[in-house]
C-alpha cells in the first residue's frame, strides 16, 4: 500500500527548497521502504539546487540518512523489517570488476541510479501524481524513502539515529581517505587544505591512524580552532591562493608525508602535491569545478617518487567501514556529536539550506 509524508523538494534552480506532502509507492523486488530517523544536509545536496551537480528537476534532496526499514519488496534477503539501517548513496552492483575487488565505490553500474531506482523508474509521486526525482538514488530528506536494498547498510541500535547517519557521507569520505585510501602510517606528518566537515573527519582518521603531526590549513580562524578539537596539532590561517611550500616544508623539515586537499580547487590540489616530500602522498578529496585543472612539473616526477591520488567516498566498502566507524564512536575514538552544530525539524528544510549556504549550520 501507498504511503504519504513530507519530502524535501527542489523544484527549481537557486530557489528556495519547498517541502511537499507526497506519495511513496511499495517496494519493488530488491528494494526496501526506510522510515526516515535523522538526516544530515550536506553540501552536495545543496549543489544541487544551483546546478554545480546537475540533476534532474524536480528532486526529493538528502543521501546521507539513518532510518528503520519497515517494509520490503520481493526477493529482498540483505535488510529486514526492523532492521536499523543507514543510506549508502552509491549503489553498488557486486558483480562488477570493481565490485569484486573490492573497490565498491568504482561500482561500473552506479550511473543507472543516480536520480530514480535501479530500472529507471520512480517510488515517489507530487500531489498532481507526477514522478520525482531522487538524490542519488535515495533520496532521502523525507519522512520515508524506498531504495534499493544494496543501498542500505545495517548498524547498531546503540547509536543514535543522528549520529549514525553522519558516516553515510562526510564522516566516511574523511576519515576513509586517511585510513583506506592514503594508509596514514603511525608517527607520520599530514596536512589537510580545508577544515570543512570533510576536512575535520581527514583531521580526525589522520589522529586514529597514530599520525604524530597534524597541520590544519584554511583561511578561517572560527574552522581552525575546531580543527584542533578533531585532533589537528599545528594551525596554518592562510590567505586565499597563498603558496605555502617552503614554510611547510621548513616547519616539517622536509615536507608533508600526506597531504590532503579537501577544498575542491586544481590549485590548492597542485599546492598540496608540492608540500609532500620524496616519496610522499597527495590525496584529493575535495571535488573541484569542472573548468578546474592541476599543473604538475613533470621533470620532477621521476626524481621525487611522489603520488598523487583521488579518493572518492573514502575509498570505502560501506558494510565494512559504517559498522567500523560507528564502532569507534562506541569506544570514543571518533567524533560525531561534536559534527552537529544545529538540528532542524523537516519543515524548516528551506532555513538549513540558507544557513548551510551562509555557513551558519
Amino acid at each position: 500500500m501507498a504511503r504519504t509524508g513530507k519530502a524535501v523538494v527542489a523544484r527549481e534552480l537557486n530557489k528556495p527548497v519547498v517541502v511537499e506532502e507526497v506519495t511513496f509507492d511499495p517496494p519493488g523486488r530488491g528494494e526496501a521502504l526506510v522510515k526516515i530517523d535523522a538526516v544530515g544536509v550536506c553540501h552536495s545536496d545543496l549543489s544541487a539546487t544551483n546546478g554545480t551537480i546537475a540533476l534532474p528537476l524536480p528532486l526529493i534532496l538528502g543521501h546521507e540518512a539513518a532510518g528503520t526499514v519497515i517494509e520490503v519488496g520481493e526477493g529482498v534477503t540483505e535488510v529486514a523489517v526492523g532492521d536499523h539501517v543507514v543510506a549508502n548513496w552509491i549503489y553498488m552492483c557486486g558483480h562488477c570488476r570493481y565490485c569484486n575487488t573490492g573497490r565498491p565505490v568504482l561500482c561500473d553500474q552506479q550511473g543507472k541510479a543516480l536520480f530514480t531506482m535501479l530500472d529507471g523508474t520512480s517510488r515517489t509521486r507530487d500531489a498532481a501524481g507526477k514522478p520525482l526525482n531522487v538524490f542519488s538514488g535515495v533520496g532521502v530528506m523525507a519522512e520515508y524513502a524506498v531504495t534499493h536494498e544494496r543501498n542500505l547498510v545495517k548498524y547498531d541500535a546503540k547509536v543514535p539515529a543522528d549520529r549514525a547517519a553522519l558516516v553515510g557521507c562526510a564522516v566516511t569520505t574523511g576519515v576513509g581517505a586517511a585510513i583506506n585510501t592514503a594508509r596514514v602510517q603511525p608517527g607520520s606528518t599530514c596536512g589537510v587544505w580545508g577544515t570543512g566537515g570533510v576536512g575535520l573527519n581527514v583531521i580526525q582518521g589522520c589522529a586514529i591512524a597514530g599520525a604524530e603531526r597534524i597541520i590544519a590549513i584554511d583561511t578561517s580562524d572560527a574552522k581552525l580552532e575546531l580543527a584542533r578539537q578533531f585532533g589537528a596539532t599545528d594551525l596554518i590561517k592562510a590567505a586565499p591562493g597563498e603558496d605555502l611550500t617552503k614554510s611547510l616544508k621548513k616547519l616539517t623539515g622536509g615536507g608533508l608525508d600526506y597531504a590532503f586537499e579537501c577544498v575542491g580547487s586544481g590549485e590548492v590540489a597542485a599546492a598540496a602535491y608540492r608540500a609532500v616530500r620524496r616519496g610522499g602522498l597527495a590525496v584529493i578529496v575535495g571535488v573541484a569545478p569542472a573548468s578546474a585543472s592541476t599543473t604538475l612539473v613533470t621533470r620532477s616526477l621521476p626524481f621525487e617518487e611522489k603520488t598523487i591520488t583521488g579518493s572518492y567516498f573514502g575509498s570505502c566498502v560501506p558494510r565494512i567501514d559504517f559498522p567500523r566507524m560507528l564502532a569507534l564512536y562506541l569506544k570514543g575514538e571518533l567524533k560525531l556529536e561534536e559534527l552537529i552544530t544545529r538540528r532542524y525539524r523537516i519543515d524548516e528544510a528551506a532555513q538549513a539550506f540558507a544557513d548551510l549556504g551562509t555557513r551558519a549550520a
